[in-house]
C-alpha cells in the first residue's frame, strides 16, 4: 500500500508505516501456548495499528509491550470451551465494527495484502476445500468477523455447536444470511487467509501449524515449537511437519527431539 491516508474511517498507513485499521480489534483467547500466542499477536501489531489488541487468558502474563491488553477470563479447558467463549463471550469485549481473531499458529503474514473490501463482509476465514456445497468460508483460527455477527451468534435461534467456525460457516450459515449477514466469497477468502486451501505467497494471513515452517521459516518455527506447552495440534500433521523440519538446520536432531516429545506424551497418556 503506497498511499498515505489522512482520514480515520478508512484503512491507512500510519507515520510509522504500519497499516491503520481503527475499525478492527485484534484478539486471541487461550489458556495454553500463551507465549507463542503473544508472539503471534506481536507479529500482527508490528505491521498493523489496530483499535485495540486483547489477549483473553487465565494465565498470569508479563508482557514486554504495552499494545496488548490482557483480559482475565475463566480457564479455557478444552476446544469446546474455546468455541463457547468465542460464540457467547467475545462480543462483550468488542466495541469496533470488526474483530480479527488470531491464534498461536495463525496471524498476519503481510499487511500489504490487506484489502479494504474485507470489511464489507461479516465473516471471512480460510476456505475449506473438503466441502463442495458452497458453504466453504471458513476457518476460524485466523478470521475476521463483524460485531453484528458475534451478536447474532448469541441469539436464541442460533444453534450453538463445536467447533465454532463450523457452527458459523456451515450449521447456521443459512440462518445468518437470512438475518442479512454476509460471508465473503471463496475467491476473496483465499486472498484473506491460507489454511488447507489458499496460497501463502498471496494471502494476508494464515492458520495451521503445518503451514508455519513455510510461512515464518524453519528457524522461527523451531523457536515457537520450543515454547509450546500444549503440542496436540502439532501431532495432527506430525509426519509432514517432521519432513519440513528435517530439511532445516539441525534437522536430524530436531526431528529426534520432536519424536521423543510425542513418545513421552503417549507414555503419560497411557499412565493417566
Amino acid at each position: 500500500m503506497n498511499a498515505l491516508w489522512s482520514g480515520c474511517d478508512v484503512p491507512c498507513m500510519t507515520s510509522s508505516a504500519r497499516l491503520a485499521l481503527p475499525q478492527v480489534t485484534l484478539c486471541a483467547a487461550t489458556s495454553v501456548n500463551v507465549a507463542p500466542t503473544v508472539r503471534a499477536l506481536g507479529v500482527c501489531l508490528d505491521q498493523i495499528a489496530f483499535a485495540d489488541c486483547l489477549l483473553f487468558t487465565d494465565v498470569p502474563v508479563r508482557l514486554d509491550r504495552s499494545d496488548i491488553r490482557v483480559v482475565p477470563i475463566r480457564r479455557i479447558g478444552s476446544s469446546e470451551a474455546y468455541s463457547r467463549f468465542l460464540l457467547a463471550g467475545l462480543a462483550d469485549h468488542i466495541e469496533t465494527s470488526h474483530c480479527l481473531v488470531a491464534q498461536w499458529d495463525g496471524h498476519v503474514l503481510d499487511a500489504a495484502r490487506w484489502r479494504p473490501e474485507f470489511l464489507d463482509y461479516d465473516y471471512i476465514g480460510a476456505r475449506w476445500p473438503q466441502f463442495d456445497d458452497g458453504h466453504v468460508v471458513g476457518n476460524g483460527g485466523f478470521s475476521l468477523r463483524s460485531r453484528r455477527l458475534m451478536l447474532a451468534c448469541r441469539g436464541p435461534e442460533f444453534r450453538t455447536s463445536h467447533p465454532e467456525d463450523l457452527a458459523i460457516g456451515r450449521s447456521n450459515r443459512d440462518w445468518l444470511e437470512a438475518q442479512g449477514l454476509c460471508f465473503a466469497p471463496p475467491s476473496l477468502a483465499d486472498l484473506f487467509a491460507t489454511e488447507r486451501a489458499g496460497d501463502l505467497a498471496t494471502s494476508f494471513g494464515y492458520h495451521g501449524v503445518f503451514n508455519m515452517p513455510q510461512a515464518i521459516g524453519l528457524e522461527a518455527f523451531w523457536d515457537v515449537y520450543r515454547e509450546l506447552d500444549a503440542l496436540g495440534s502439532v501431532w495432527h500433521d506430525f509426519t509432514p511437519i517432521l519432513k519440513m523440519v528435517r530439511r532445516g538446520p539441525g534437522g536430524g536432531g530436531r526431528v529426534t527431539e520432536m519424536i521423543v516429545d510425542r513418545l513421552l506424551r503417549a507414555t503419560r497418556a497411557n499412565r493417566a
